[in-house]
């Protein structure tokens, strides 16, 4: 087993994922706990790491087989065991097997387009929740399925990509300060709940930026593009509103049960997180009767526009209506018309048009309609 000292960590970036909510069923028919990847195939190959601590001790692991991270379960330390990478589905079989883990819990967390959840085992539960990250370059919200079992001296997470989206909780179980390496596995999972429910938040900042920016352009230019842009981020929320409302629930579990893997001090920490998690599911419909008004806008100012074009074009119909009347009075073809002969009339005839067009100016300008 390759093991890593305290100065030896690396932090990786956040992902850029390509994928929101694609649903994609498994084979009918199957029978329940049939292990099947369902979703895209985003890691290379599957990548098991480490970190092992308690207050004195911090090691880390990398490229572990699942018998070399099975050591570690029984430890009276906390182990923190993740597999990068879930479309292989022997690992996963293996960790049911070495871990004690259900078929059915198996079946759930190879299954990417599931919701989250919280399902309680006799020694260990299973927590499924999206990581989410804002694609500025796309305008689309990406989305990983990160799935926890925790147990009473470990945390298996299982991520659907290599890059480490928890490099933050991993920073800081490495300089070791704070409250985190003296608390068990449940306070690790806190953690790294707490860090995706932050991540909900940025999101919502870039989000909220956007339809600020839409929100100005509707009101000088409004196109067929601001409205593209407005079910656009319609569909985002939407996306986000899924992965948010699930959460509540399974916070809400994680503090109703009765589980000893829970302890008392982290029950405090849910509670705030549960707050947060209510925060951001406000915030998400609040956005979402933003947009709402947004696109309620474009329709009133496509119609104030179409409103200022008839009127101009009303304006211009009625303006050639006594022209046209006396045209067409003087265009007739009756042998005996006198003005006709007269030595003036066209002069006339032009002056008689040329008033009526200055008095309905004149008039429509009164009445404020120009």
């Amino acid at each position: 087993m390759k093991v890593k000292r305290l100065l030896n960590i690396d932090l990786l970036k956040l992902p850029l994922n390509k994928t929101i909510f694609k649903v994609k069923a498994k084979e009918v028919g199957l029978p329940p706990g049939t292990l099947i990847h369902v979703g895209e195939r985003k890691a290379e190959k599957p990548v098991i790491s480490l970190v092992n601590y308690d207050q004195s001790l911090f090691e880390t692991g990398t490229d572990l087989t699942v018998e070399e991270a099975m050591v570690f379960k029984e430890t009276p330390t906390v182990s923190w065991i993740n597999l990068s990478g879930i479309h292989d589905i022997t690992i996963i079989e293996q960790f049911g097997l070495n871990f004690g883990i259900h078929p059915l819990a198996l079946e759930d967390i190879l299954n990417t387009q599931h919701r989250p959840k919280l399902e309680e085992f006799d020694d260990y539960s299973l927590i499924i929740l999206k990581q989410l990250l804002f694609d500025d370059k796309t305008q689309t919200i990406q989305t990983e399925q990160v799935s926890l079992v925790l147990g009473p001296h470990y945390l298996l997470s299982f991520q659907e990509i290599e890059e480490d989206v928890f490099g933050a909780v991993r920073s800081r179980l490495k300089r070791g300060n704070g409250r985190i390496r003296q608390r068990g596995p449940d306070y690790l999972a806190y953690a790294l709940l707490d860090t995706i429910v932050d991540s909900y938040f940025h999101i919502l900042e870039a989000i909220g930026d956007k339809l600020v920016l839409l929100e100005e352009n509707l009101l000088r230019n409004p196109d067929q593009t601001t409205l593209t842009q407005i079910h656009h981020y319609k569909k985002e929320l939407l996306s986000l509103r899924k992965a948010v409302w699930p959460l509540r629930e399974v916070i809400s579990g994680l503090l109703k049960n009765e589980s000893a893997l829970i302890s008392e001090d982290t029950q405090v920490f849910l509670h705030d997180l549960y707050d947060h998690t209510i925060q951001v599911f406000d915030t998400v419909e609040m956005f979402r009767d933003t947009v709402s008004g947004l696109q309620d806008l474009y329709m009133s100012a496509m119609s104030n526009r179409m409103n200022e074009i008839m009127k101009v074009l009303t304006i211009i119909a009625s303006i050639f209506i006594p022209l046209t009347f006396i045209a067409g009075i003087y265009g007739m073809n009756f042998e005996y018309m006198p003005e006709l002969k007269w030595d003036a009339g066209y002069f006339a005839i032009w002056g008689v048009m040329i008033v009526c067009v200055v008095g309905m100016l004149i008039y429509f300008r009164n009445k404020k309609w120009l």
